[in-house]
């Protein structure tokens, strides 16, 4: 009986590695994948901004003056 309790708690020691290795592999492949979204924003807006200038700038305007308002807005917060 003895035994079989040994070799479920290596069952179970087993399982909880699997599931430790899955979250890093998780936690790799979003920063992978924030990388690359990031990287293919940069390169569209350097490619509107060869291509239409003012269009790009018109961009860079709304999302400063978006920017600006979120942070003037929004809570701040209290170190304690």
């Amino acid at each position: 009986m003895e035994r079989l309790l040994q070799y479920l708690d290596d069952l179970d020691d087993l399982f909880s590695t699997i599931g430790l290795l899955a979250e890093r592999i998780r936690s790799v492949l979003w920063l992978l994948f924030s990388a690359a979204m990031v990287l293919i924003v940069v390169a569209g807006g350097i490619l509107l901004a060869l291509a239409e200038p003012l269009l790009a700038l018109a961009t860079a305007i709304i999302l400063f003056v978006t920017l600006l308002y979120r942070s003037a807005t929004a809570g701040h917060l209290r170190h304690a």
